[in-house]
């Protein structure tokens, strides 16, 4: 059964490579402009379900939220040639209509007096699901609307009403290298980054300063479009969730798909790269990143990878490449970890012509990803210092009475981050935070915090205890008590188990999966900081 996922497109920028996501879909699974299955579609094998439904009149509908707070956008995509495509209940626009003027404060504020409208949204939405796994966001940290609106607000709602379900975003992030026409822009991130470390389980970066890169240098564009950018951002999102859409072998569903990637709790923000690839060339060309790379950047190690590999490949070729590429030690691996390249072979789509036969994308975790933190850092360092920009933000009741103490955490837990992906690049990670655990901070409604280290090795510890004694009580009831003991309570004669032992063997099998379990609740692993179960 399909593990539906709802997308969540949030302010100008998430509506519109929303948009473009959806296009993007529709050709893969070949679906019209106004949710028809076209006449052509009928090799079947894809998963539509995942990320449509049918209405009753058999036309595809996107599990989609359009949520902004000036209708700019959304009348675009309404009066659009994909109009019918929505579900037009599923659109969210303020009364007022007037935006978030690119002011976290006042996106925040607005937020927090809609947010049941929105729930309303998501729970109808969730309603219509048999098997709901989780959500995708897609907005920008530097504006109002899409860094303020659902964050923190509707987020943290989210968690507590869906606590097993995962949210993952797909964020873009500001160019670095120019000049903003928002200049709250650092502002605007440091608060968002904040919620994005504490709230999110995934977080995909999507850097502006390597798209226009890639843009430049790749597709020969002097001047790179915001369609042109978004046409890219859709591509790597179409290709992230191929494995769920055309399922194969593994990673057949979002939990399996972040499960390897994410080791570590907080070290959840993704790099990604994507490249048509030749057979010869295809695991090592896949390690271009879309994050702006720096000489720093070269000493940083990967946590892990993920390459998804779309086309007609032959897995012993790929197995070879990855052989290579660990003989020659091509990749930089953390040293406290498996150094694991993780490889997802899926199906391309049968409706849409490349030009290249194969193409993959790089889901990775690494370290080089804390320079763009402390860049985002710099730049809120400069505005505050000078105090600029800063009466924009005391209009609205967070900020009331110069009360900046929000700044000043989001610092310190953006801060603290950086520190973490720091230290992965040491082999002594684990004991990270041990001599002074208080840095390591959990914000309000954090679902996918940083536990106590402290406190997980006593965990650890007490459970190891416990598995100790109830394998040495059931070892010596095993040994000690006959096997016609065992036979007289279970059946009239020992029954044999698929291996040839009795069933007394089997009943203290299941006994020691019992005691197991029972010692894991009790004294729950550092694992139980994750939001995967």
């Amino acid at each position: 059964m399909p593990r539906e996922i709802i997308t969540l497109q949030v302010g100008q920028c998430g509506n519109q490579i929303g948009m473009e996501f959806w296009k993007q879909l529709c050709l893969e699974h070949g679906i019209n402009k106004d949710g028809i299955l076209e006449d052509f579609a009928t090799q079947g094998g894809d998963r539509k379900d995942v990320f449509f439904y049918q209405a009753d009149d058999q036309h595809y509908v996107p599990r989609a939220l359009l949520i902004d707070l000036e209708p700019r956008v959304i009348n675009g995509i309404q009066n659009g040639e994909y109009r019918n495509l929505y579900n037009h209940e599923n659109v969210f626009l303020s009364d007022h209509g007037g935006g978030a003027g690119n002011n976290w404060a006042s996106g925040y504020h607005q937020g927090k007096g809609v947010e049941e409208d929105i729930m309303d949204m998501i729970d109808r939405e969730a309603d219509g699901s048999d098997s709901l796994e989780g959500f995708v966001l897609c907005h920008s940290i530097a504006g109002g609307t899409g860094s303020a609106e659902f964050y923190p607000s509707t987020a943290i709602a989210l968690n507590d009403r869906y606590s097993k379900k995962l949210v993952q975003t797909y964020s873009v992030f500001p160019n670095q290298m120019e000049t903003s026409d928002v200049v709250v822009q650092p502002y605007n991130s440091l608060l968002t980054l904040k919620r994005l470390t504490l709230n999110a389980d995934c977080v995909v970066v999507l850097d502006n300063t390597a798209l226009n890169r890639i843009a430049v240098e790749r597709l020969h564009l002097s001047n790179p479009t915001f369609a042109q950018t978004n046409s890219l951002v859709s591509t790597v999102m179409s290709a992230s969730t191929t494995t769920l859409r055309y399922p194969g072998y593994m990673n057949n569903d979002l939990v399996g798909l972040l499960a390897s990637l994410i080791p570590t709790p907080r070290c959840h923000f993704l790099m990604t790269g994507y490249t048509p690839l030749t057979v010869e060339r295809q695991t090592k060309n896949i390690m271009v990143s879309s994050y702006a790379r720096t000489k720093e950047a070269s000493r940083a190690k990967y946590i892990s990878i993920l390459n998804i590999i779309q086309g007609e490949v032959d897995p012993t070729q790929v197995h070879e490449s990855l052989q290579r590429i660990r003989e020659r030690k091509l990749v930089n691996f953390i040293e406290w970890g498996p150094a694991s390249i993780q490889v997802a072979l899926s199906r391309k789509s049968p409706y849409v012509q490349t030009a290249h036969r194969v193409s993959g994308l790089m889901l990775a975790s690494h370290t080089s990803i804390r320079h763009l933190f402390s860049k985002c850092l710099s730049q809120y360092e400069k505005l505050r210092k000078k105090q600029a920009f800063l009466d924009n933000y005391r209009k609205f009741p967070m900020f009331a009475d110069n009360d900046l103490s929000e700044f000043d955490e989001s610092r310190d837990i953006i801060e603290s981050l950086v520190d973490e992906y720091k230290a992965c690049e040491s082999p002594d990670y684990i004991k990270w935070g041990m001599e002074d655990p208080d840095h390591i901070l959990t914000g309000e409604g954090n679902v996918s915090g940083t536990v106590d280290p402290k406190l997980a090795l006593e965990r650890m510890a007490s459970s190891r205890f416990f598995i100790g004694i109830f394998s040495a009580v059931f070892a010596i009831v095993f040994a000690v008590v006959p096997p016609s003991a065992g036979a007289q309570l279970m059946a009239p004669a020992p029954a044999p188990v698929s291996d040839g032992t009795s069933v007394d063997q089997g009943l203290a099998c299941v006994l020691m999966l019992a005691a197991l379990v029972l010692t894991y609740l009790i004294h729950p692993l550092d694992a139980s900081s994750y939001n995967f179960f």
